[in-house]
């Protein structure tokens, strides 16, 4: 499935430092279901929205696999980002296998990605975690370590 010109995920809405995946891990809030694994924290956005990080390996298979997973979960997300919990940093952990093909594959990863995350965000404990400001620098930048 191609993604129209345009129309994929800007910079805003995916997790892209290394401390971002370190808060949403040391939150250790997560569900899974088939081969994915989902893990939750809330975020500090003003305007509320969901940020998505993936994270495929080397054991999920070839290059060719692993970048079939990423563009899979890239378009399911842009596709169900409505339908996901408000004010949430979303990391998603592919354990094995190839991605589901064709249309039916992307509604079910897209299923599977609303599903994990309601589960996860209802969990007792989630909302009191409450939002961690990811470490930022003076001019808004992420501090290198």
């Amino acid at each position: 499935m191609v993604t129209p010109g345009g129309a994929g995920l800007p910079r805003c809405v995916r997790l892209l430092r290394p401390q971002d995946f370190a808060r949403v891990y040391e939150h250790r809030f997560s569900a899974a279901e088939g081969p994915i694994v989902v893990y939750a924290a809330p975020n500090d956005e003003p305007d509320g929205r969901v940020r998505l990080g993936l994270s495929v390996s080397r054991r999920v298979g070839s290059a060719v696999v692993r970048n079939r997973w990423k563009r899979r979960l890239r378009e399911a997300f842009r596709t169900v980002r409505g339908g996901l919990p408000a004010a949430t940093d979303l990391v998603v952990v592919v354990r094995g296998g190839m991605p589901p093909a064709g249309a039916e594959g992307l509604s079910q990863v897209g299923a599977w990605l609303v599903g994990l995350a309601r589960r996860v965000t209802a969990r007792r404990g989630y909302a009191a975690a409450g939002a961690v400001p990811s470490p930022r620098d003076d001019r808004g930048r992420g501090r290198r370590r």
